[in-house]
Parts: structure tokens; C-alpha cells; sequence
């Protein structure tokens, strides 16, 4: 993972802001800062988040050099970077530490901490209630001053937060550190009239987040590309103009206000949701530069061009690993997480690539040996698959996406051994 973000773990900074004002030097309110990782609520913490998502088979497979094996039966082999990741352990311990600090108060949490539906289930369970990423009128008049928001690891876009400061609610932010920091790239490009071309998904909210960050001072422009295809759209439309008419309806939803080709593509800067793949991220790199070098000359393209590397660290560890993986192709692939996962979705793209591959969520969507439910990436629908586990000797490679808890890959691991008809051989423990 990336260095940590300006909270550490050994709480010396405060990560919530509560609605408590103090003047400062320039005579301006600002909100006073707690600290919710003090050691008492941190004990409490870290004992409950271990309950509810640790797994020992898991470590001691780690340890054991991340293979499981009953030879001539099955073999499983973990990835050797797979699951939780910084960012996602913060957020999860601060939406705890949240109820523990205030356990009388209502506390609200904006659309999924995480991309996990068994953690985000648990959040609910601890009485934290859900209302949507970008709340209507209604959700939003609900808010009192008393009352807690979780904001989550993907961030808030800009608007939504003003709504809710202006509730004078108390915030607990879990925004990654990786997401603030293509914030603040995305930022600087507005202030120098650099349109931010940013790739990732539109729909995301990360990527919803960060747009909104390019039209903070309300002059800055964007343009969300998804992939390559659309890369080399924006490329040509740079060298050659086009029809405005027909990029803007191509490109519906992923651009901003009062964005116009002829104009805000002059300058730009890419910037990328945290999860993409990193090596489609550089070619959209790559592929941007070469337009503007060919519109502008070599000697112009930093007046034209910027970037910035923004890809998560985690995302890379894990991408990077699960590659490492795959150069001795297991049988098949089972890649963990939830649906809505974007890094966990790119996990399962480079799998499928080689070998067969079903992206699941949990250990009870392998319902025998004959059928397998599983997330079809382009149907953007869960599919059933027939025939999924082969009969003798099989190794199968398990990783998962940085939302997904080790108790859930446990689930998964142990399924597999059940539906194989054999148990899980005993390993050594841990060295603590």
C-alpha cells in the first residue's frame, strides 16, 4: 500500500470532525477535531473487526507459503497479496469506531463504506443506517446537528458535502488517502484551466467524487473516459475536430457542465479512478501524449499534457500478484469480492483472459460440483454455470479484491474441500 494518509494508526490525528467550533488566528470558526482512535475505543475496536472478519485457516495458509494441498485431490493456491487492504481496514475501523464513540446517536452512513455487501450488511447490523451516495432533498432535511455521517472510502462529491455541512452534522470521513490525492491533482489541473480527463467508470462514486473535485472553484472541466475504444475518440476528435454534437451524446453523463470539445480539450490532464488497471491507465497515458505531441510538436506538450501516476497501491499489489500467479495457469480461478468491486472486476478480467474464471462473493454460490453462480462482467448480471469443477486431481487459485475479509475467502476455501470430498489438512500455526 502507498504511504498512510494523514491519519495514522497511532491516532495522533484526528479523523473526525465534529460541528464545534474555535476561533483561529484569522478570527474564522473552524470545527474542532476529536480523536477517535484513542486506545479505549480502539481495544474495543480491533476486537470486534477480528470477530467478525478474521480467519485463521487463512493466516496459516500464509504462512505455509499460500498453498493448501491433500496431493492428487486438490491443490488451492492464494495469491500472495488478496483482501482487505489499508484504506478498506480504516474505513472499516473508523464506521466502528464511530458507534463505540457514539452510541447514542443516530448515525448515517452515504451509500456503501465498502464494496462488500457481507461488511456493509454488518454495518447495518451495529445500527448504522444507510441512506443514498448523493441523498435527495428529503434524506438530507432529515439531518440534525446531533446526528453522525460516515462518509465512505470512495470519498463524497463536493455538493453532497456542502448539503450536509450546512445540517451542521458531525462527519466522520473515511475517504481513502489514494482518492485524496487524485483529488488534489484534479484540483491543481482546474486552477491552471487543464481539463481533467479522468479514466474510470462515470457511474462510480469514486469517480463522481473526484470529477466533482474539478469543478470545486466552479471554472474547472472534466471528461471521464472508460477505456481505450473511447481514448482513441477523444485522440482523433484532438487532431482532427469532429462533430461536436455526436461526441457530447457519446459521451452523455461523463462530462461537465458546459464542457465543449473545440474548447476544453486544448489542455489536459489525466487522473484516474484508484482501481483501474494501471497498464490500460498508462496507455491512456501514453496514447493522450501522442495526440497532443502531434497536434502541438514535442517542444509545446507540456503546455498541452499532464499527468500524474494515481493508481492505488493496493490495487497494483494485488493486480501484480494475482499475475504472478497466473504465469503457471492453475485449472481454474475463483476471484472473490463484490459485484460492485471495481478492482476486485479487473481481478477477474485478467483472469479470464487465460483460464476459467468465476468471479463470486461468497462460498455459497458454489452450490455443488455441478453449478457454480457466478458474475458475468458482461452481462452485468450473476450467471449459472454447469459442469464448473472438474473431476481428479485439480489446483485452483483463490484471490480477492481489497474490500473482501478473510473470513469470507475461509467460506470459499472450505467449499471447495467439501465439494472435492476431502478435508482441509492441518497446518502449522501462524508465527505471531
Amino acid at each position: 500500500m502507498n504511504p498512510k494518509p494523514e491519519d495514522s494508526r497511532d491516532g495522533v490525528t484526528a479523523s473526525t470532525i465534529v460541528p464545534m467550533t474555535m476561533e483561529a488566528q484569522d478570527g474564522q470558526q473552524r470545527p474542532k477535531k476529536i480523536n477517535l482512535r484513542r486506545p479505549d475505543i480502539m481495544e474495543a475496536v480491533q476486537a470486534q473487526v477480528l470477530s467478525h472478519y478474521r480467519s485463521n485457516l487463512v493466516e496459516r495458509i500464509r504462512a505455509n507459503g499460500h498453498v493448501l494441498s491433500v496431493p492428487g485431490v486438490l491443490t488451492v493456491t492464494l495469491a500472495k497479496e488478496f483482501g482487505f487492504c489499508y484504506g478498506v481496514e480504516r474505513a472499516i475501523d473508523l464506521a466502528y469506531a464511530a458507534r463505540k464513540a457514539f452510541p447514542d446517536r443516530r448515525i448515517f452512513l452515504l451509500g456503501e463504506i465498502i464494496h462488500n455487501p457481507e461488511v456493509n450488511d454488518q454495518i447495518r447490523r451495529m445500527g448504522i443506517v444507510t441512506i443514498a451516495s448523493r441523498p435527495d432533498d428529503a434524506e438530507i432535511e432529515a439531518i440534525t446537528p446531533e446526528d453522525i455521517v460516515i462518509i465512505p472510502a470512495f470519498g463524497t462529491e463536493v455538493a453532497t458535502r456542502k448539503k450536509l455541512e450546512a445540517r451542521g452534522c458531525t462527519f466522520v470521513d473515511t475517504t481513502c488517502g489514494d482518492v485524496m490525492s487524485v483529488w488534489k491533482r484534479v484540483r491543481q489541473y482546474s486552477k491552471e484551466s487543464v481539463t481533467s480527463i479522468i479514466h474510470g467508470k462515470a457511474w462510480h462514486e469514486e469517480t463522481l467524487a473526484t470529477s466533482s473535485q474539478a469543478r470545486a472553484n466552479g471554472s474547472g472541466h472534466y471528461l471521464v473516459v472508460f477505456n481505450l475504444s473511447e481514448t482513441d475518440y477523444v485522440c482523433n476528435y484532438i487532431l482532427d475536430g469532429g462533430d461536436k454534437a455526436v461526441f457530447l451524446e457519446k459521451f452523455k453523463g461523463a462530462y461537465s457542465d458546459g464542457f465543449d470539445p473545440d474548447l476544453h480539450l486544448k489542455a489536459v490532464g489525466v487522473a484516474n479512478q484508484t482501481t483501474m488497471l494501471r497498464g490500460e491507465t498508462e496507455e491512456v497515458q501514453r496514447r493522450l501524449r501522442v495526440a497532443m505531441e502531434r497536434k502541438h510538436g514535442p517542444d509545446k506538450v507540456g503546455d498541452h499534457f499532464r499527468f500524474f501516476d494515481t493508481i492505488c497501491g493496493a490495487t497494483q499489489d494485488r493486480q501484480d500478484a494475482l499475475e504472478k500467479l497466473l504465469r503457471i495457469p492453475p485449472d481454474l480461478l475463483l476471484v472473490i469480492g463484490g459485484y460492485n468491486s471495481s478492482n476486485t472486476s479487473h481481478l477477474a478480467e485478467m483472469g479470464e483472459s487465460i483460464l476459467p474464471t468465476y468471479f463470486i462473493k461468497n462460498g455459497s454460490k458454489m452450490v455443488s460440483t455441478g453449478l457454480i453462480q457466478h458474475w458475468d462482467q458482461h452481462k452485468r448480471e450473476e450467471v449459472e454455470t454447469r459442469d464448473w469443477l472438474p473431476w481428479g486431481p485439480l489446483t485452483v487459485g483463490v484471490t480477492a479484491g481489497a474490500s473482501c475479509p478473510n473470513n469470507l475467502i475461509e467460506e470459499v476455501i472450505e467449499r471447495l474441500f467439501e465439494l472435492k470430498g476431502v478435508e482441509i489438512p492441518g497446518l502449522p500455526s501462524p508465527v505471531s
